[in-house]
């Protein structure tokens, strides 16, 4: 028996579609303490997609990458974390593979996603 027999798959009405490539803002709920907030997380997506049609299963993640002061940080984050607010897509990027971890090895203009219009 598995988790994804056990756990009903559910539509997603809080996320966009989006494919790796895409540019999004995925809004996190913190908890520090006794506090709660959100948090926004923008940056590209290197692995992981969703669609509408299919809904993704219970153990499914995707990546989300950005770089601060240099240094490049990357986000696991599960479809169906209780911790996820909600996913926006900023700007579709053109990519012609579903897995950007060439990504990781570049920096600057060579690092650039084309945008798909």
């Amino acid at each position: 028996m598995d988790a994804a027999s056990l756990i009903e798959r559910k539509p997603l009405d809080h996320i966009d579609e989006f494919q790796p490539g895409d540019t999004v803002i995925v809004n996190l709920r913190i908890v520090e303490g006794d506090r709660r907030r959100i948090q926004a997380f923008q940056g590209n997506v290197i692995s992981g997609k969703h669609t509408t049609s299919r809904n993704p299963s219970p153990g499914d993640t995707f990546i989300v990458r950005r770089v601060s002061y240099g240094i490049g940080v990357e986000r696991i984050i599960p479809f169906h974390s209780p911790n996820l607010e909600s996913l926006k897509v900023s700007r579709r990027g053109k990519v012609r593979r579903s897995r950007l971890y060439y990504l990781r090895g570049l920096t600057g203009r060579k690092a650039r996603i084309k945008e798909r219009r």
